[in-house]
C-alpha cells in the first residue's frame, strides 16, 4: 500500500470517528434512545451508495453491506461495528464527551474505545472493496454497524440473528474488544486477541413488604430494607471462581514474572494475588478479577412510594456475568448461598441470560491475523484474550461461526489505562492507533484467502 494511500485512508478514519461521535447516538436502554439512524446516514455517505437497512423500532437502525466474492467456495469475512454508545456524566469530562476532539494526537469523545473507533476503521478498510479500488475478495467481504449493542442486542445484532440471518451468513467475524498489545521489558510485544467473553446472566431482585406510616418504622415490613440487605449480601460475598482456557493461555503468553503467573492460575491464590495486584494497578486488578470470578453488580435500585410510606415494593437490577464453564445454575446456587434464608422470601427473576462463548484460538482467521501482526510491528507473538464484557461476537458464535476481536493501537495508552476507559471518562484513542487499526484490518482481510486455500 503506498505511502499516499495510508495517508489518505489515516485522515478519512478519524473524520469518520468524529462524524459518529458528534452523532451522539446514545444508548440508555429505552426504545426510543440510541437514534442510530443518524450514524447509519453518515455511513452511506462515506461509502456513497445506500447499504440494506434494518429498523426493528423507529430510528433505531442497522446497515449492511456485501461486497461479493470471486469464488463461491471461500470463506466469508463479516467486520462488526456497533453505533450506539452509552450515557455519559458531562462534568466528570475534561472536554466535550461528543465533540470528537483532537488534543496532543489523541481524539476525544464517548464511543473513542467502545466501540466507533473500530466501526470507522472497519469503514475504511472495507470501501476500497465497495468502491472497485480493490479487486473483488476471494470470498464475501461484509460490513454491518449495528444498533442497539449497549443494551444486549436486541434491536441490532440479535435481531438480525432472527430476522434477516441472509444478510449476516459468514464463516468469520471481526469485531470488539480491540486490545493494546502489551510490552514486556525484554521481549517483542505481546497483541491481545479476544476469543471468549463472559455471558450476561442479569437478574432482577424484588422485595415485598407492607405499606404503613413511614413515621412508626419499628417491626414494619419494608421492601426496601430487605432488598438493601439483599444488596449488602452480594457486595460483601466472594464470588466462584473460574479459571478458564482462555485465561490460562493469557496469563502464560504476556510476560508476567512466574510468581504472578502461577498465583493467577491458582484458584486458591487468585484472590491474593489481585490484591496485591491493587495496591499498584487498581484497574488492571478490576479486570483480572472480573476475567477469573463470577461477578454480580447491583446498579440499579428503585423502590418505595413516598418519603412517608413504609415501602411495600422494591427491586434492584444485578449485573451478573458468567465465565465459559459456569451456568446458570452457578448464578443460582451463590444467591441461594448469599442471601441465605432471604433468597425464599424475595422475588429473583432472570432478565438477560446469554451462556458465556469462546472461539477457538486456530485457523485460517487466527493465521491471517498472525501474519497481519508481524507484517506491521515484526511480532508475531499473539496471544488469546477474554473480555469480562459481553458483545455481539455471541450470536455469531452461538451458530458456530468463529469470532475475534482485534485492533493495533500506539503506545500512548496502557493496557490498564485503556480497560477504565470503557464507559468512564475522558475516552479517548491516539490518532495513530486509528491508521494503524486500518492498516491490520486491511492486511487481515488480503490473507485470510491465502491462510485458508494455502
Amino acid at each position: 500500500m503506498s505511502t499516499a494511500r495510508i495517508a489518505s485512508m489515516e485522515g478519512e478514519v478519524l473524520e469518520l470517528l468524529q462524524a459518529l461521535i458528534r452523532n451522539r447516538c446514545v444508548n440508555d436502554g429505552s426504545p426510543e434512545s440510541g437514534h442510530e439512524a443518524r450514524s447509519v446516514a453518515t455511513l452511506e455517505s462515506y461509502f456513497g451508495h445506500p447499504g440494506v437497512v434494518v429498523e426493528p423500532a423507529p430510528d433505531r437502525q442497522s446497515v449492511v453491506y456485501r461486497v461479493r466474492g470471486t469464488d463461491s467456495a471461500a470463506p466469508t469475512l463479516l467486520l462488526l461495528g456497533h453505533l450506539d454508545v452509552v450515557p455519559v456524566t458531562e462534568s466528570g469530562w475534561t472536554v466535550d464527551p461528543f465533540g470528537g476532539e483532537v488534543i496532543d494526537g489523541m481524539v476525544w469523545g464517548r464511543g473513542t474505545v467502545d466501540m466507533l473507533n473500530l466501526t470507522a476503521a472497519m469503514a475504511v478498510a472495507f470501501k476500497p472493496y465497495v468502491t472497485g479500488e480493490r479487486r473483488p475478495p476471494d470470498g464475501d467481504l461484509v460490513y454491518v454497524a449495528v444498533a442497539d449493542e449497549e443494551q444486549g442486542g436486541a434491536l441490532g445484532a440479535e435481531w438480525l440473528m432472527n430476522n434477516r440471518p441472509d444478510l449476516i451468513d459468514c464463516d468469520y467475524v471481526l469485531t470488539e474488544i480491540a486490545y493494546p498489545s502489551v510490552r514486556t521489558p525484554s521481549r517483542a510485544p505481546v497483541h491481545l486477541v479476544k476469543v471468549a467473553e463472559k455471558g450476561p446472566a442479569w437478574r432482577l431482585i424484588r422485595g415485598s413488604g407492607v405499606p404503613s406510616h413511614g413515621s412508626q418504622p419499628y417491626g414494619t415490613d419494608n421492601a426496601v430494607v430487605k432488598v438493601a440487605e439483599a444488596i449488602t449480601a452480594i457486595a460483601k460475598a466472594p464470588s466462584p471462581v473460574q479459571i478458564t482456557p482462555e485465561w490460562r493461555s493469557f496469563v502464560e503468553g504476556v510476560g508476567w514474572d512466574s510468581g504472578r503467573v502461577a498465583n493467577l492460575l491458582d484458584p486458591d491464590q487468585v484472590d491474593n494475588e489481585i490484591e496485591l495486584m491493587a495496591v499498584e494497578d487498581p484497574v488492571l486488578a478490576r479486570w483480572v478479577h472480573a476475567c477469573t470470578h463470577l461477578t454480580l453488580s447491583p446498579n440499579i435500585v428503585s423502590g418505595g412510594a413516598k418519603a412517608n410510606t413504609v415501602a411495600d415494593r422494591a427491586v434492584t437490577d444485578v449485573d451478573i456475568r458468567i465465565l465459559p464453564g459456569q451456568t446458570e445454575q452457578t448464578v443460582d446456587d451463590h444467591l441461594r448461598k448469599v442471601l441465605g434464608p432471604s433468597y425464599d422470601d424475595l422475588d429473583i427473576e432472570e432478565a438477560i441470560h446469554f451462556p458465556a462463548g469462546a472461539s477457538v484460538a486456530a485457523g485460517p482467521l487466527w493465521e491471517a491475523i498472525g501474519d497481519a501482526y508481524e507484517s506491521l510491528t515484526g511480532s508475531r507473538r499473539i496471544v488469546p484474550a477474554l473480555t469480562p464484557a459481553t458483545t455481539d461476537a455471541r450470536f455469531f458464535r452461538s451458530k458456530g461461526v468463529t469470532a475475534y476481536g482485534v485492533g493495533l493501537f500506539d503506545d500512548r495508552v496502557a493496557l490498564s489505562e485503556f480497560l477504565g476507559m470503557f464507559h468512564g471518562n475522558d475516552e479517548r484513542i491516539g490518532v495513530d492507533s486509528l491508521g494503524l487499526t486500518v492498516r491490520l484490518l486491511s492486511l487481515i482481510i488480503e490473507r485470510l484467502p491465502e491462510r485458508a486455500n494455502p
